[in-house]
């Protein structure tokens, strides 16, 4: 898709659809008036009797009312201007998206003007509308062989606009760059997992970094014994599956140092182990690698805008099947950091991996780790289906991450992680640490595990379980998974890169 910078001037639209935003109190919004001349006179008599809608995200389309360049036109409901933010410009603009995939849209025009306030520019538009229509245009093609229709796609996004093209130009570039790599991790999640594996899923990351030159090494099973990583191990030992730890590194500077370490949780599939998931719990399963999806996504993102800041990913993939060789509950195993851990639960596997992961993250050289996963049920019991659950070690590194995620509308919440907390999970007669405390707490026990892995490390724990994979349509997309935490983590290490620089 590209972009294109036009005077504001509606006669020489040449356009298969135009959109135009509508605010209620349309008489005091800056640059209405030329909407007004330029496209109808009628236009605020069509407000006023209710034919077009001020109501946010309310979209009303009609045909263009005589011969010009464009087919359609699209009016969107901003709601009062005060209110208008750029997160509900995203879902104001993912919204279009969705109506463009509609009516097959090759080409699209949007007057920026209507969509500015005090708070938002014509870059701040751009940026929206170019990240929005692109998470809202966003289809899983699946593997169906009956379908004729025709394949369509948007190639061109024009803006009306007399704000300096270059800026523009940029802001539309970022915007779809963050479109791009959430729904490249949306088709990660939405993959089943006969098709993507460990091997598939290294694979993948290999391609990701050959084209962002980033180091990539990747850890088979032989490469995990030497090493002596056993919980990871111990998670495949039921699976016909090779594990793979995906490593991938960005080297922003000459000396590797002052480096953010992204973890993923990257089971492919989870049938619970022995501790076996009921049938309706099955269903799904092929997504328990969304934190390893988001991990992929984010990296993307700093390979194409090469933030000035070290990254490392790691990324510990395997799936958790029964077989006779399979892990059991009352097994001890022994960790990559020394750590010795009773099984009590063969379905708490997520937070075995990543303990193997976040500690060979630190091994190599991370100073803060986030680490990202579909852990556990018990997010979404406590906060819902549309929170991500958090946990840290580090006041301040987290307090950076939530101006990160209020900058990308991905609600975040944090659960508290107390010395009560931590002693349940170091009893246990037989080993240093027990993996499944109790069904109460769920999500700090889940989460509070890995953090015994992470130590002094400033770090932080996302649970993604409930925000992962949406059940129905929605804001920025539809049914399936939604990329979540993708935009989040880049533009935590782009700030972070921009922190150091000021300093």
């Amino acid at each position: 898709m590209k972009t294109l910078i036009m005077e504001p001037d509606f006669g020489k639209i040449e356009a298969d659809v135009l959109v135009i935003g509508v605010r209620e109190h349309p008489e005091n919004t800056e640059g209405w008036e030329g909407v007004v001349r330029s496209f109808s006179p009628r236009l605020p008599e069509w407000i006023k009797s209710g034919d077009i809608k001020t109501e946010f995200k309310k979209i009303v389309k009609m045909p263009a009312i005589e011969e010009r360049g464009y087919k359609r036109v699209f009016f969107i409901g901003l709601g009062l201007q005060k209110e208008l933010t750029e997160d509900r410009l995203r879902q104001s603009f993912a919204a279009i998206g969705r109506e463009l995939a509609a009516v097959k849209a090759v080409s699209v025009a949007i007057w920026t003007a209507p969509f500015t306030n005090d708070n938002l520019k014509c870059e701040d538009v751009v940026f929206a509308a170019s990240e929005g229509i692109g998470l809202g245009l966003y289809k899983f093609e699946g593997y169906r062989t009956d379908s004729n229709e025709r394949d369509v796609a948007l190639e061109t996004l024009s803006f009306l606009s007399e704000a300096d093209e270059d800026e523009l130009k940029a802001a539309f570039e970022v915007g779809k760059v963050h479109a791009f790599a959430v729904n490249e991790a949306r088709n990660l999640v939405n993959m089943p997992s006969n098709i993507l594996t460990a091997t598939k899923m290294a694979a993948y990351a290999r391609e990701v970094a050959e084209k962002y030159d980033f180091e990539i090494e990747i850890l088979g099973k032989k490469e995990m014994e030497e090493l002596g990583m056993g919980a990871i191990l111990a998670v495949n030992k039921g699976s016909v599956e090779e594990p793979k730890l995906i490593v991938m590194k960005y080297a922003a500077t000459e000396k590797w140092e002052d480096v953010v370490g992204l973890v993923g949780k990257g089971i492919t599939y989870d049938t619970g182990g022995y501790s076996l998931k009921p049938k309706d719990g099955m269903v799904g399963m092929k997504g328990d690698m969304g934190g390893a999806a988001a991990v992929l996504g984010a990296m993307t993102i700093i390979g194409e805008l090469r933030p000035a800041k070290n990254v490392i990913a790691v990324i510990a993939s395997t799936d958790n099947m029964v077989s006779g060789e399979a892990f059991k509950p009352d097994d001890v195993i022994t960790s990559l950091s020394g750590k010795t851990i009773e099984v009590l639960n063969t379905d708490a596997e997520g937070r075995l991996v990543l303990a193997d992961a976040v500690t060979y993250a630190k091994q190599a050289g991370a100073d803060c780790l986030i680490d990202v996963a579909t852990l556990t049920g018990g997010v979404i019991v406590a906060l819902g289906m549309d929170k991500t659950g958090a946990l840290t070690n580090d006041e301040g590194f987290f307090e950076e991450f939530m101006q990160a995620s209020m900058e990308t509308g991905e609600f975040v919440w944090r659960l508290p992680l107390t010395e009560s907390d931590k002693k349940r999970l170091r009893k246990s007669d037989v080993a240093d640490l027990n993996n499944s405390p109790g069904r109460d707490g769920h999500m700090i026990f889940g989460g509070g595990f890995v953090g015994e892995f992470a130590g002094d490390t400033p770090w932080i724990h996302l649970d993604i379980a409930g925000t992962s994979d949406a059940s129905a349509a929605h804001d920025l997309g539809p049914k399936g998974a939604t990329g979540v935490m993708v935009r989040t983590l880049a533009t935590l290490v782009e700030r972070m890169a921009d922190t150091d620089i000021e300093g």
